[in-house]
């Protein structure tokens, strides 16, 4: 049986977030992260223009080399969003690894393998003080992008 996944809100405002990858998809994780956090730091060789735009600007930290061990050591969250399958998984077991060592979790999300995730990253709504975050546990991403505009309209 597959996990079940609780939906809950969490204050990520204080959290050192770790973002190994610099494409698209760590791209779109980033602008949502930003709006509730700032201490964002991608580790990318290559980022998008977009993310290179955010680092000018102050908003990220971005190291500009590939993803090495002990990147994670301090972090509280971490995304695993590379186009390398196993890279991700190195760093889902570098976290399980820290974990152990320091006695704290790290959160983790992967961008191959959502056995290894724990949390599902949401498509976020915010309208006024409002919040609303809609997931499929990575089954649906289009049926979610259609309820997130369904719901952007209302």
């Amino acid at each position: 049986m597959e996990k079940a996944y609780f939906p809950m809100f969490v204050d990520i405002s204080e959290m050192k977030i770790i973002v190994a990858g610099g494409g698209h998809i760590a791209e779109r994780r980033i602008m949502t992260l930003l709006k509730f956090a700032s201490d964002v730091t991608v580790i990318a060789p290559e980022v998008t223009e977009s993310l290179k735009k955010l680092e000018m600007e102050g908003r990220i930290i971005c190291l500009h080399r590939e993803y090495q061990t002990g990147d994670i050591k301090d972090a509280d969250m971490v995304l695993a969003a590379t186009n390398d399958r196993s890279l991700n998984q190195k760093i889902a077991q570098e976290c399980r690894e820290t974990e152990q060592k320091n006695g704290r979790r790290i959160l983790l999300s992967t961008a191959s393998d959502r056995s290894l995730c724990d949390f599902y990253f949401p498509s976020v709504i915010m309208q006024d003080e409002i919040v609303i975050g809609i997931n499929s546990g990575g089954k649906d991403p289009g049926k979610v992008k259609s309820v997130r505009e369904r719901l952007e309209r209302s």
